[in-house]
């Protein structure tokens, strides 16, 4: 067996040749930029944190690199990534025009769990954009990421680091739990301090819509750029999570009237995940006592993957 901590830093191409499916791989989980940036230069899948979820990365511009994600997340070939970038200019890298409005949202949350949907330039490939011609960007807030981006010549593709459908992850353990024999590295950053995906943004006949809630909340976005449109449907997804069953858990999911459903199904072993309030039932977790959406959004994907490995019906 070879682990990715025995590697040397002047031979990690050579090394990292042996690798082929057949091999057992122990994935590392670490702090080391370094290392992490000398495999993602060649070519070969990390998990990175960022404030959201953890991401599985490639170079963005490397198309066997990129689709190395989709093989390792049974994504389907349909669901476009979103490109990190590690300041405003290399944007300018994958996007050919960036909107007014746009350069006002990346001045006011970026770093931060907020993507833009912008019209790409060929040199990113159709891969990363499932063949749109337009290209999901967001700058991450989170100190490892940034500085392993900024150590680096290209951006990141990186959706969720978890199988396709499944819980996003929130901390290292997570990714290594589910994805551990098929990448090398997770780049541990603690848990993640948002917990929900990026809200998504795109533009559409000149009028900025939502494509996907999440991190930053919608009456923040129109507080600075004023009202959002509603984006037309489309035939195929043009942003992550916008496919009808998406960070899915594998056991049955009821939202409504909690009072109500633990009474329908009192003989089943329930799990009860509550906003701000403790409910008498098998199993329940709250996400904020006090009330506090941010801290309920950085513990809801914890607390559903538990849920979903428990014992609950």
């Amino acid at each position: 067996m070879l682990l990715v901590d025995e590697v040397e830093s002047h031979s990690v191409a050579s090394k990292l040749q042996l690798f082929d499916p057949g091999v057992d791989l122990r994935t590392m989980i670490g702090v080391d930029v370094r290392k992490a940036k000398q495999l993602l230069e060649h070519g070969f899948l990390v998990a990175i944190p960022t404030e959201t979820v953890y991401g599985l990365a490639a170079n963005a511009f490397d198309e066997a690199a990129v689709l190395k994600i989709f093989q390792a997340k049974n994504r389907p070939s349909f669901d476009p990534l979103i490109v990190h970038v590690r300041d405003r200019e290399q944007v300018d890298e994958v996007a050919s025009f960036v909107p007014p409005e746009a350069e006002v949202l990346m001045s006011k949350f970026w770093p931060g769990p907020l993507t833009l949907v912008l019209p790409k330039k060929s040199q990113v490939p159709d891969i990363v954009t499932s063949g749109l011609n337009t290209v999901g960007v967001r700058m991450p807030a989170h100190p490892l990421a940034l500085e392993l981006l900024r150590s680096l010549e290209f951006p990141l593709a990186a959706p969720s680091a978890n199988p396709f459908g499944y819980v996003s992850p929130t901390t290292a353990q997570h990714v290594a739990d589910q994805l551990g024999d098929k990448i090398p590295y997770i780049l541990d950053g603690g848990p993640c301090a948002v917990g929900v995906e990026s809200t998504i943004i795109g533009f559409e006949e000149g009028q900025c819509v939502l494509y996907r809630a999440g991190g930053v909340p919608v009456e923040s976005i129109e507080g600075v750029i004023g009202e959002l449109g509603i984006a037309q449907r489309k035939m195929v997804p043009v942003a992550p999570g916008m496919i009808e069953s998406h960070y899915a858990p594998r056991k049955l999911l009821i939202v409504g009237d909690l009072v109500a459903l633990l009474r329908e199904h009192a003989n089943k072993r329930c799990a009860v995940i509550a906003f701000n309030k403790t409910y008498d039932a098998w199993k329940c977790e709250t996400l904020s006592l006090a009330g506090d959406l941010n801290e309920a959004a950085r513990n809801l994907f914890a607390v559903m993957r538990a849920f979903d490995v428990s014992d609950a019906e």
